[in-house]
C-alpha cells in the first residue's frame, strides 16, 4: 500500500483532526485480503474450508468483511500518522468514516486529544498572605468544652417534662408525601440531639415539649437542593412519636477530670498539650489555606485548555470515591449509584481545576527540574513514623503493600513543587481576622 498523507489540523490546544482519504484500490487490497482470511474459516454447508466462492462470502460476510476492513485500514494509516506527526493522543481517537462504496476512495476522520502545551509563567515572586497563628485562652477553654463533651453522659430526665433543646430523643418516625409513605424517610429508635440542626430545617423545633410516648405529626419541607429528586422541594407529613428523653451530663473541669488521661499530672499540663495540638492544627490549615491561594493565583496567570477526557476520568473518579464512602456509611449500593450520579454535573468544575492544577504543576516541576528521589521519599516516611509513633521499616512496608506507594510519591512531589514556589514567594503574615 502506498504511503498516505494525512491532513492534519488543530481544532483546539488539546486536539488535533486527522483526515484521511484513502484509494479504492488500497481498500481492494484490504478487503480481498479480509475476504481471502474469512474464507479460510468460513463453515458454509455445501462448501469445504477455503473453497467457498467470493459471491457466497459476500451474502454471508459482507458487513463482518467491510466492518473489519475499516478497522484495519482506520488502525494503520491512524496509527502510522499519529507516530509520523509526534503527536500523543490522551485518549482513544473519535471516528467518523464514510464506510464502503465499490470503486470509491474511503475517507475517515480522527479527533485526537493531546496534552497541551504549557509554558508556566508568574510563578515566581508571588505576593502571598498567610494567617500568623496566634492560641488565644479562649481556644483553649472551647476544646476543652470539646472534651467534657466527649466525656459526658446521657442521663434519664424527670418524665414529667417534655423536650428542651439540647436534650436526646429517642423517636419513632415516618414521613408521607400526599399520604403516601416514603421509605427513606422512616427509622425507628432514632436518636436525635435537639437544636443541632441535623434533621431537615424546622423539624426538631416542633418536637420541643413533648413528652415520652407522645405522638406529633410535624410538618416539614424539603430542600430544593435535596439529593433525592423524588421529594425535593416537597412538604412531608411525619408522624413522629416519642420513644425516650435523655439529657446530657457534662463533667466538672476540675483536677478528678484530669485523671480521665494517663499522660497529664495537672489541668496546667493538659493545657499546654491542648496549645500545642491547637498550634499544630492550626498551622496545617493555614498551609492548607496559602496552597490553595498558590493554585488560585497560578491558574489566573496561567490560563490554558485541558483534554475533556482528563477531566472526565477525574469526575468518574471522584462519583466512584463518594459512592464507596456512602457505602461504606451504611447506604445501599444502589441508592449510593443513583446519588452519586446525580452529583456529575457538580463534580464537573472541580475536576477541571483539579486536572489543570497537576498539569500545572507537572509543567513548573520539568522547567525546575524537580523531581522526587529514594531519598525524598524515606525521609517523609520516616516523618510519618515519628509522627505517629510507628516503626519506619513496618509502615514502608505497609504503604508498598497496599499499593499507597506510588500515590505517596505523587504527594512528595505536590508538597516539593509547592516549597519551591513558596520560598520564591513574598509572604506576609497576617492574624486572623474576626469573622473569617
Amino acid at each position: 500500500m502506498e504511503e498516505i498523507n494525512a491532513k492534519v489540523e488543530e481544532v483546539s490546544p488539546v486536539e488535533k483532526k486527522l483526515s484521511f482519504d484513502i484509494p479504492w484500490s488500497d481498500v481492494k487490497k484490504e478487503l480481498d485480503f479480509v475476504y481471502k482470511d474469512l474464507g479460510r474459516k468460513a463453515k458454509i454447508k455445501g462448501f469445504r474450508p477455503g473453497k467457498t466462492p467470493r459471491k457466497t462470502l459476500e451474502i454471508y460476510y459482507k458487513d463482518q468483511a467491510e466492518s473489519q476492513t475499516i478497522s484495519n485500514l482506520v488502525n494503520r494509516f491512524y496509527g502510522e500518522t499519529v507516530k509520523k506527526n509526534d503527536i500523543v493522543p490522551v485518549a482513544e481517537p473519535v471516528i467518523d468514516d464514510s464506510g464502503i462504496e465499490k470503486d470509491k476512495n474511503f475517507t475517515f476522520s480522527a479527533i485526537v486529544e493531546i496534552e497541551p502545551v504549557i509554558e508556566p509563567k508568574d510563578y515566581v515572586g508571588l505576593e502571598l498572605e498567610k494567617e500568623e497563628i496566634e492560641i488565644t485562652d479562649k481556644d483553649i477553654q472551647v476544646r476543652l468544652e470539646e472534651l467534657r463533651n466527649l466525656y459526658s453522659t446521657l442521663d434519664d430526665i424527670d418524665n414529667d417534662r417534655g423536650i428542651i433543646e439540647g436534650d436526646f430523643a429517642y423517636i419513632d418516625f415516618e414521613g408521607k408525601i400526599d399520604g403516601k409513605p416514603i421509605k427513606d424517610l422512616a427509622q425507628k429508635n432514632y436518636m436525635l440531639e435537639i437544636g443541632s440542626k441535623k434533621f431537615f430545617v424546622g423539624f426538631e423545633e416542633q418536637l420541643i415539649d413533648l413528652k415520652k410516648e407522645e405522638t406529633k405529626e410535624v410538618i416539614v419541607k424539603i430542600p430544593d437542593d435535596y439529593f433525592s429528586k423524588e421529594i425535593a422541594g416537597k412538604d412531608v407529613s411525619f408522624s413522629v412519636t416519642v420513644i425516650n428523653i435523655k439529657k446530657k451530663t457534662l463533667p466538672e473541669l476540675n483536677e478528678n477530670f484530669v485523671k480521665n488521661f494517663e499522660k497529664y499530672e495537672s489541668m496546667d499540663e493538659l493545657k499546654e498539650d491542648i496549645k500545642k495540638s491547637l498550634e499544630a492544627e492550626n498551622e496545617d490549615r493555614a498551609d492548607g489555606e496559602l496552597r490553595v491561594c498558590i493554585i488560585d493565583k497560578l491558574l489566573q496567570k496561567n490560563e490554558f485548555q485541558v483534554p475533556p477526557s482528563f477531566v472526565e476520568k477525574q469526575v468518574f473518579s471522584m462519583m466512584m470515591d463518594t459512592h464507596r464512602r456512602m457505602v461504606m456509611g451504611g447506604m445501599a449500593p444502589e441508592k449510593a449509584a443513583e446519588i452519586s450520579s446525580n452529583l456529575r454535573d457538580k463534580f464537573k468544575g472541580d475536576a477541571e481545576k483539579m486536572v489543570k492544577t497537576v498539569l500545572l504543576m507537572n509543567s513548573i516541576a520539568k522547567k525546575e527540574s524537580i523531581t522526587v528521589d529514594e531519598g525524598d521519599i524515606e525521609k517523609k516516611l520516616k516523618e510519618f513514623a515519628e509522627k505517629y509513633a510507628q516503626d519506619y521499616e513496618s509502615l514502608k512496608k505497609s504503604y508498598e503493600e497496599s499499593d499507597r506507594m506510588e500515590n505517596f510519591k505523587v504527594k512528595i512531589f505536590e508538597e516539593k513543587i509547592l516549597e519551591f514556589i513558596k520560598e520564591k514567594s513574598k509572604i506576609k503574615l497576617a492574624k486572623k481576622t474576626e469573622g473569617k
